[in-house]
């Protein structure tokens, strides 16, 4: 029996560990490094959806940037240039969860084709590769850069059936956001939400095909 899912799209985050971030912004502002990595990640991703709605497309570093610097004046902190480079920096140096490479070993054994498509910048993606040791495993990454439109734009998740040749049907899609979750369903993806924060379901009318806390979870729902 052919195997339905050929390939997987990877939203960064299943795959990236993004909490060396917000330890190093409370390494900075001891006792405000949580609240300003909450507002952060809430302006992000804001900037992201506006951008697109608003045609004013720039890459994700640059709204990173932009976000963090919002954060720290909402949050009340005086963000200092070196401090900022700093946390931007982090992101270069960030690895994957712990729970990836036997996972992406399964996968690939069993000739499941992979790539990430992800707001993350080429420049972002390799930076995560090399530091997990993870080259090999993906095919050329998919950043909303090739199509200036951040998710949950369907130009975004169409980079997936352009780019293996596949119907989308046939692709697995791993959200680590409850909203990609519902964007990539939206689109018509196979969609798993790796739900490492245990967050509850968005209210968006629609629901995920299966969920799981980590990337054992994603293995078990791709290969059956």
């Amino acid at each position: 029996m052919e195997r339905p899912i050929k390939a997987i799209a990877f939203d960064g985050f299943p795959i990236i560990d993004a909490r060396p971030f917000f330890a190093k912004a409370e390494d900075i502002f001891p006792g405000k490094g949580r609240a300003l990595s909450e507002a952060w990640r809430t302006r992000l991703f804001e900037y992201t959806w506006l951008r697109t709605l608003g045609g004013h497309y720039v890459d994700f570093w640059h709204v990173t940037e932009e976000s963090l610097v919002f954060a720290a004046k909402a949050s009340g902190i005086d963000l200092a240039a070196d401090q900022r480079d700093a946390l931007m920096q982090t992101w270069l140096t960030l690895k994957a969860w712990p729970d990836v490479a036997p996972a992406l070993k399964e996968l690939k054994a069993a000739g499941i084709r992979m790539a990430f498509l992800t707001n993350l910048t080429e420049t972002m993606l390799d930076a995560v590769v090399k530091n997990a040791g993870l080259e090999g495993f993906f095919e050329p990454h998919l950043s909303t850069d090739r199509v200036k439109a951040f998710k949950p734009d369907p130009r975004a998740y169409q980079m997936g059936p352009d780019a293996f040749k596949l119907a989308k049907e046939e692709i697995a899609f791993a959200a680590f956001a409850g909203w990609d979750a519902a964007g990539a369903k939206w689109f018509g993806y196979p969609t798993f939400w790796v739900n490492r924060s245990n967050t509850p379901v968005e209210e968006l009318g629609v629901m995920p095909d299966g969920v799981g806390s980590g990337m054992a979870d994603f293995v078990k729902f791709v290969l059956g």
